[in-house]
């Protein structure tokens, strides 16, 4: 049977280009070896029609979308019973992480802080910090993308890459966790085509679709 994975977008295009990301990522997924479909929306988790329910993995890129407290737990119970998601970039935004986005943030393991101190964006070098099958073959690189800072929900994490503000902190961009049966991959990058063309981005989001799919 082939492995599905299906890239999910959604929210205010104001400030992230969600249709060049469906087409990017969905390329992304299939190069990666699934069978990957474009969806708009997060609204789709409680009783889901087959394009969702049939996905191994969910690759999600949400600029804000609506996303209600039983769709949040459904996708939550869907992760826990062996599906994946690999969330992208502001896919950890949320307006209440502590409250009605609980369960979401619980689910991804983060929620946003802000863009950190100085410039939002800037080119900037990416450190692999731990060997993973996400990061298996990638070297440091560099790239140009906006800054993201986030709080940890839980210490039930790997990080796996981290980039050095310019204060010296160090900040990670790229994890991977186990909930349930499912798995998780959060990696911070990924604002524009400035990031989505480089190849160890690339390479990395394909190595989190097949190990959150479990291909």
């Amino acid at each position: 049977m082939s492995t599905r994975a299906l890239v999910v977008v959604g929210g205010d295009d104001t400030h992230h280009d969600l249709l060049g990301a469906a087409d990017v990522l969905t390329r992304i997924g299939s190069a990666a070896g699934f069978v990957t479909s474009p969806a708009v929306g997060m609204q789709r988790f409680v009783n889901p029609r087959p394009e969702t329910a049939d996905a191994d993995v969910y690759v999600l890129y949400d600029s804000g979308a609506a996303f209600g407290g039983d769709q949040q737990a459904a996708l939550a119970a869907a992760v826990s019973a062996g599906k994946g998601v690999v969330a992208l970039h502001m896919s950890n935004v949320m307006g209440d992480p502590e409250g009605a986005d609980r369960a979401y943030r619980d689910l991804l393991g983060n929620h946003y802080l802000s863009h950190g101190p100085g410039h939002h964006e800037g080119r900037h070098r990416i450190d692999m910090v731990a060997a993973h099958p996400v990061t298996d073959g990638v070297d440091d690189f560099e790239l140009f993308d906006e800054y993201y800072e986030f709080a940890f929900a839980d210490d039930n994490h790997t990080v796996l890459a981290e980039r050095t503000r310019e204060d010296g902190v160090r900040i990670p961009v790229l994890y991977a966790r186990e909930v349930g049966e499912g798995r998780v991959v959060y990696f911070a990058l990924g604002h524009d085509m400035r990031a989505w063309g480089e190849p160890s981005f690339r390479r990395i989001l394909a190595q989190a679709i097949r190990w959150a799919g479990r291909a």
